[in-house]
């Protein structure tokens, strides 16, 4: 008798255990989501089902979840957004595409995007972002796509990216980036096409010709 209670009371206290975990993620996710709301302008009020009472995030519009309701996709590209990126998306880890293209934001990535292990696409293009590619980037494995192109970001192309083992497709172009482009790894196949219209970038690195370490690239 003594077993079979143990038992009962084991298996209850997992149940317990699961029904708590699922909730306290979706609170993570849906705090998350909430605090990138709070630092962007919404003149179309695309964000209007974000309701931070609702304990998971899921129901909010431009969200998709898995089974688990996690969150794998934020698509909310040509919003009309304006604002700054926030840390807090770091938290998102089951996130699979991050889709703000198009709009007005400002202000640096946050470093840590580069948490996001799930992450296949990172489409920010067309927006107004400045400050530097983070370094940490290359910490998303499986990231395919990454789309920069058309913002005001400034400083050297991280070499740490060429290490990317699943990214098909890069462009950087049209921003104001400097030194020169890297040609191994990941980025062995990507043209120039990728990187134009960086007044300020040398060409491809030719290795033993030219020195990536050069002064005067910020």
């Amino acid at each position: 008798m003594g077993m079979a209670i143990r038992t009962i009371v084991q298996v209850v206290v997992v149940l317990t255990l699961l029904n708590i975990s699922a909730p306290t993620n979706a609170n993570v996710e849906g705090d998350a989501l909430y605090a990138f709301r709070r630092y962007v302008k919404d003149p179309e009020n695309m964000l209007e089902s974000w309701d931070p009472t609702l304990v998971d995030p899921c129901t909010w519009f431009h969200v998709t979840c898995d089974g688990d309701n996690r969150v794998t996709r934020l698509d909310l590209g040509n919003a009309k957004l304006s604002g700054s990126l926030v840390a807090e998306l770091g938290k998102l880890e089951r996130l699979q595409y991050l889709e703000l293209y198009r709009n007005n934001l400002m202000d640096s990535i946050p470093e840590e995007i580069g948490r996001l292990k799930s992450l296949v696409s990172l489409d920010l293009y067309h927006n107004n972002l400045s400050g530097s590619i983070p370094a940490s980037l290359s910490k998303l494995s499986n990231l395919k796509f990454l789309r920069l192109n058309g913002n005001r970001l400034t400083g050297r192309i991280p070499r740490q990216l060429t290490q990317l083992p699943n990214l098909k497709m890069i462009d950087l172009s049209n921003n104001d980036l400097c030194g020169t482009i890297p040609t191994w790894g990941s980025f062995s196949k990507f043209s120039e096409e990728s990187f134009k219209n960086n007044s300020r970038l040398e060409g491809p690195e030719l290795m033993g010709f030219v020195r990536y370490d050069t002064g005067g690239c910020k």
